[in-house]
């Protein structure tokens, strides 16, 4: 059984295209969950750090539901789990607006949302990387900017529906509009295996054999754990979570502190989403053209980012927040455009799946602790730029690790190139000489 060869164009622009209206309805959703904090803190009457277990448990659930969800994809199709995420993401936030309590929160708006969007979102990932090989930076950029795009009409949007019919009316409506994503899913056409002659034989005449054990799929590979390389990566991962959470969720509180009315910090949420875009697609098209490695673009982008989130809390005005917000927003962007993709330089296409699924488990530790312990010190100290601090600081220690796996895969690659020039150097001979 061969693989058949990515086809880098035709339907592989409908799978970008679905691919895009999965992330705008998982990504974009959670990444405006802010706009909820303060409505459901002053409902229940809670510390900011306890409002925060809500959206951290949508974080770690779609991080630690990621390895599931490689699982299910490789023995099943990424179609089948999409849809199962769907129908996940939307009975979530069904069983939130029923506001039976805050603990029934992080069970519906939290475990089950975030297993929606672990089931739609990852599989989508894995078609896109599939589909396509030279242009797959671009083609991934695109995919991911639904996010974006979904995020910047979702602030207005989510804020005139919770001022409408409250919040829990707002996550009713919101469900429905998650359960597109079994459309999206539909859409997800799985790429044919292609047999050789030779093995097409062979199956028909092993098709009545009894004796013959049952073929075997393609299972997780735990085993990539055992790479070095990986593992680093999985530690940018775990500080780069931690940090990544965190200014969405308190960059409205942050503005709401300094005086601003309701809709100008949603206007901040969106333009963010709008720098986010042009990040994605700026750094896509960088990744594309080669003009530096993977892993050493994600180096300067990510410690640009950290650099800028403990500079944003000098702001005071609208006008300086939209501008580091902005900034913000491109470098984000520009992370998570080659984050995912950089995967594939360390494990390779065969090992994307399992390992996507690996780095999204271990990358649930810092999502799940990150806005917890930013509202933890916010609630200590009072003061909101604390959170945007340490933010910033995981964020540069997570550069630290990029840069140690991208020294160690140029040092493989230089071994391997030495061995692969020894093996085929032809041997220095003389007809009629013997050495």
């Amino acid at each position: 059984m061969e693989s058949r060869r990515p086809p880098d164009g035709g339907y592989g622009w409908v799978v970008v295209a679905s691919a895009f209206f999965t992330m705008g309805l998982t990504a974009a959703v959670l990444k405006n969950f802010g706009l909820f904090f303060l409505d459901i803190q002053n409902h229940f009457g809670v510390p900011l750090s306890t409002t925060s277990w809500v959206t951290s448990t949508t974080i770690a659930m779609f991080h630690l539901g990621g390895p599931v969800a490689s699982a299910l994809t490789l023995q099943s199709s990424q179609r089948v789990v999409i849809m199962v995420g769907g129908l996940l993401t939307t009975s979530g936030m069904v069983l939130a607006s029923l506001d039976l309590s805050l603990p029934w929160l992080y069970l519906s708006m939290g475990v089950l949302q975030g297993l929606g969007i672990s089931f739609s979102w990852i599989p989508a990932n894995s078609m896109v990387s599939h589909y396509f090989v030279r242009w797959r930076p671009i083609a991934y950029a695109i995919a991911s900017s639904g996010e974006c795009v979904f995020a910047v009409m979702f602030s207005p949007f989510f804020q005139w529906l919770i001022e409408a019919y409250t919040w829990q009316g707002a996550l009713l409506i919101i469900g429905g509009l998650q359960l597109n994503l079994c459309v999206c899913g539909a859409l997800m056409r799985p790429l044919e295996t292609r047999q050789s002659p030779a093995q097409e034989t062979k199956d028909y005449l092993e098709v009545d054999d009894p004796a013959l054990p049952p073929k075997r799929k393609t299972i997780f590979q735990c085993a990539l754990l055992t790479i070095p390389e990986l593992l680093l990566y999985i530690l940018f991962a775990i500080f780069a979570a931690a940090g990544f959470f965190i200014p969405p969720l308190f960059l409205v509180p942050f503005a709401n502190s300094l005086g601003m009315d309701k809709y100008w910090p949603a206007s901040i949420l969106s333009v963010l989403a709008l720098a986010d875009l042009v990040g994605r697609l700026v750094c896509g098209w960088i990744a594309n053209v080669r003009l530096l490695r993977n892993l050493q673009l994600l180096t300067m982008v990510t410690t640009l980012l950290g650099v800028v989130l403990l500079l944003l809390p000098i702001s005071h005005n609208y006008w300086v927040i939209l501008v580091f917000a902005s900034l913000y927003g491109f470098l984000f962007g520009c992370v998570v455009a080659i984050h995912v993709t950089s995967i594939v330089d360390i494990v390779g296409l065969e090992g994307f799946d399992s390992g996507l699924g690996l780095f999204m488990m271990f990358r649930s530790i810092g999502g799940f602790i990150g806005p917890p312990a930013a509202g933890w010190l916010v609630d200590q100290t009072k003061d909101y730029s604390t959170a945007f601090y340490l933010s910033g600081l995981c964020l540069i220690t997570s550069a630290v690790f990029v840069m140690v796996v991208d020294s160690l895969l140029q040092k493989r690659k230089a071994v391997e190139a030495e061995v692969h020039q020894a093996i085929n150097k032809p041997e220095d001979w003389e007809p009629g000489k013997v050495k």
